[in-house]
C-alpha cells in the first residue's frame, strides 16, 4: 500500500524539477513546495504525484479533497493548472477509513496446514489482502479465503492482513506461507528479513537473455508512472535476483525463454522489473513492455507455413514454484513445490506448437 513519505528532506535530492521549501516549523507530514517555471500547465495532481515521488496520483487527488493542499494559502481543485510560480503546501496525510478483513467462502487450495501456520498455493487474479482503491477491494482477497477457512491468524499484520507475512502480486501464482500465530509471525518474519527463506519462481520472458546472470538493482517507485517500480532511480531499496534458462523455445510467435529465478530479497514486483531491465519483460505482464498480444509471424516454423493468428495471457507468466524455511515451532526445514497452473500449462503448449 502507498503511504505518503514522513521525512520531507529526502525529495530535495529526488527530483531537479520540484523545490521543497525548507520550513522549520511544519511537522514531518507537512511539506512545501516552490512551483518552478517549468512546470507551468501542469495540473496539480500530476504535479504533486511527482513531487512527492513515493505516492500514487489516487492518494494525492485524496489529499486535495479532504483540502490538504494549499495553493498560495488557499483551497483548490485537483484538476487546477499550475503558472510556475505558485507555492504548494501539502498540510499532512490523507485520512482513509480503516479496512477490516471479513471471512468468505473462497476456494483455496492448502499445500500444508498444522496448528502454527499454512502453506498455501495463490492463483493469479486474487488480491492477497485489501489496500488502497476503496471497499470493493475489501472483497474477493486472499485473506478473506484464509479467515473463512482458518479463522484464526495472526494480528500483526493488522485487521487488514491477518497471517500475512509476505505478498505475491495479483497476477502472480503460487506459494505462500501464512502465520496463524503472532510469535508464528515474528519468528517468519526474521526468516524473510535475513534472507533465510529461499523462494524459486518460474518465469517466462519475451527473447533470449544471457543463458544465467544476476539481477542487482536498487528498486523505486517510478515518480512518472506510480503504479511501475524502476531500477533507474538512485535511493531505491536493494535487490538481488538470480535466474538461469531452462528452455529456450523459438515459436511462431517469436523467441521466448523460460527461467528459473531466486530471489534474495522481495520488493514489490522485483522480478518483474529486474527482467525487464533486461529488455526481456514477463511474457503477459504489460506494464513493464510485454506486448498485450502475440502475433504469428510470417516464417517457417517446422518446415511448413503457420498461417496468422493471435495469442494472449490475461496475466503474468510468473510462478512462485517453490518455497523452503525453517520451521519456527518444529525447527524442521520445510520445502514445498507447485507445479505451473493449468493455464500457463496451455499457453506454453500453445507457443511450442506456434498454435493459438
Amino acid at each position: 500500500m502507498d503511504t505518503l513519505p514522513a521525512s520531507a528532506g529526502k525529495y530535495q535530492n529526488s527530483t531537479r524539477d520540484h523545490r521543497l521549501m525548507p520550513d522549520e516549523s511544519s511537522s514531518q507530514s507537512q511539506r512545501k513546495f516552490q512551483v518552478t517555471s517549468e512546470q507551468s500547465g501542469r495540473r496539480l495532481d500530476q504535479y504533486l504525484t511527482s513531487a512527492l515521488g513515493n505516492v500514487s496520483r489516487a492518494r494525492v487527488q485524496e489529499l486535495i479533497e479532504q483540502q490538504k493542499v494549499l495553493v498560495n494559502g488557499g483551497n483548490v481543485r485537483a484538476s487546477l493548472k499550475l503558472r510556475g510560480d505558485e507555492i504548494v503546501e501539502v498540510l499532512g496525510e490523507a485520512e482513509r477509513p480503516a479496512l477490516k478483513a471479513v471471512a468468505e467462502d473462497i476456494p483455496l487450495d492448502v499445500v500444508y496446514e498444522d496448528e502454527w501456520l499454512a502453506v498455501v498455493n495463490k492463483p493469479a487474479g486474487m488480491i492477497v489482502h485489501s489496500g488502497a482503491g476503496g471497499e470493493d477491494r475489501n472483497r474477493g482477497t486472499l485473506v478473506n479465503a484464509l479467515l473463512f477457512r482458518f479463522q484464526k491468524l495472526s494480528g500483526l499484520g493488522g485487521e487488514a492482513r491477518p497471517g500475512i507475512v509476505h505478498r505475491l502480486d495479483k497476477d502472480t501464482s503460487g506459494l505462500m506461507v501464512v502465520a496463524k500465530t503472532d510469535e508464528m509471525h515474528r519468528k517468519l518474519a526474521a526468516q524473510f528479513s535475513s534472507r533465510q527463506v529461499k523462494k524459486r519462481y518460474i518465469a517466462m520472458v519475451v527473447g533470449w537473455p544471457p543463458e544465467k546472470g544476476t539481477v542487482d538493482a536498487e528498486i523505486s517507485r517510478d515518480r512518472l508512472r506510480p503504479t511501475r517500480m524502476t531500477t533507474r532511480r538512485s535511493g531505491g531499496r536493494s535487490a538481488v535476483s538470480h535466474y538461469r534458462i531452462t528452455r529456450k523455445i523459438e515459436s511462431a510467435y517469436g523467441k521466448f525463454a523460460l527461467l528459473d529465478v531466486d530471489i534474495e530479497t522481495g520488493r514489490t514486483h522485483q522480478i518483474r522489473v529486474h527482467l525487464a531491465s533486461l529488455h526481456h519483460p514477463v511474457v503477459g505482464d504489460k506494464l513493464y513492455g510485454a506486448p498485450a498480444t502475440l502475433r504469428v509471424q510470417q516464417i517457417m516454423h517446422k518446415q511448413k507455413q503457420v498461417h496468422a493468428e493471435e495469442l494472449s495471457l490475461p496475466r503474468n507468466f510468473l510462478h512462485a514454484a517453490a518455497l523452503q524455511f525453517v520451521h519456527p515451532a518444529t525447527h524442521q526445514r520445510m520445502h514445498f513445490e507447485s507445479g505451473l497452473p493449468e493455464e500457463l500449462k496451455q499457453f506454453l503448449k500453445a507457443i511450442e506448437s506456434g498454435k493459438a
